[in-house]
């Protein structure tokens, strides 16, 4: 495991712990890269990868502070960022999601009526500016669910949850670092509803490959900057 990664590891274990808890300042650096076994510039390098996922506040002069988000959304951000260092499966996840959803939505395209296409709008409609990052998951895993379960096709239905379940920890990660996440997200799904609307399963289908390729893209793009 390299340095920082075990950096990250260790100011997430005091989280865990609940020695540190959303709001608290962290120890001065010479004392906790003793307390930790760490050297400085590896406990720094940690400080600033934490800081960039809005784990850590850093406030110049004053100190380092554990940011205001739930733990578990705390947790999850600092898990995902250790398993991109070492696993490429995410990224793959993604890779098949965008083979077989777009061909889904295809599918549901002639089988969508008023009532899914009203729900989908209240879904979208349900989301503001002022929605949290769990919030804006939340909806995206629920607009797409609903929208496959549409094609009427179990097993594809079933298998596409099961893909999409697995990108949980990226979807919280960019929502917590990508400005515009919850306008953009929102834009693009109404974009596909009213194509459903309308009746264009082409439309539909080429929406949703953007919108999940530019999810996929955002996330390799970010995964080789950190």
């Amino acid at each position: 495991m390299a340095v920082t990664d075990e950096a990250i590891l260790k100011i997430k274990e005091m989280i865990t712990s609940g020695e540190l808890g959303p709001g608290d300042r962290l120890p001065p650096e010479k004392e906790l890269s003793e307390r930790l076994g760490l050297s400085r510039s590896s406990l720094r390098e940690a400080v600033k990868a934490l800081e960039v996922i809005r784990v850590l506040d850093v406030r110049r002069g004053d100190g380092t502070y554990v940011t205001s988000l739930e733990p578990r959304l705390l947790l999850e951000a600092m898990s995902f960022v250790l398993d991109m260092h070492d696993d490429d499966s995410i990224l793959e996840l993604f890779a098949v999601r965008r083979i077989l959803e777009p061909a889904a939505v295809a599918l549901a395209c002639p089988q969508m009526d008023a009532p899914t296409i009203d729900d989908l709008r209240g879904q979208i409609q349900s989301v503001n500016g002022t929605t949290s990052v769990e919030g804006l998951v939340t909806h995206d895993l629920a607009f797409h669910g609903a929208i496959v379960a549409a094609a009427g096709n179990a097993y594809l239905a079933g298998l596409i949850e099961s893909l999409s379940s697995g990108t949980v920890r990226a979807r919280i990660w960019r929502g917590l670092t990508q400005e515009h996440s919850v306008e953009r997200t929102l834009s693009e799904h109404t974009s596909i509803v009213d194509a459903l609307e309308r009746g264009d399963a082409e439309l539909a289908q080429a929406l949703t490959l953007v919108h999940i390729s530019g999810v996929e893209q955002w996330l390799r793009d970010a995964a080789s900057a950190s």
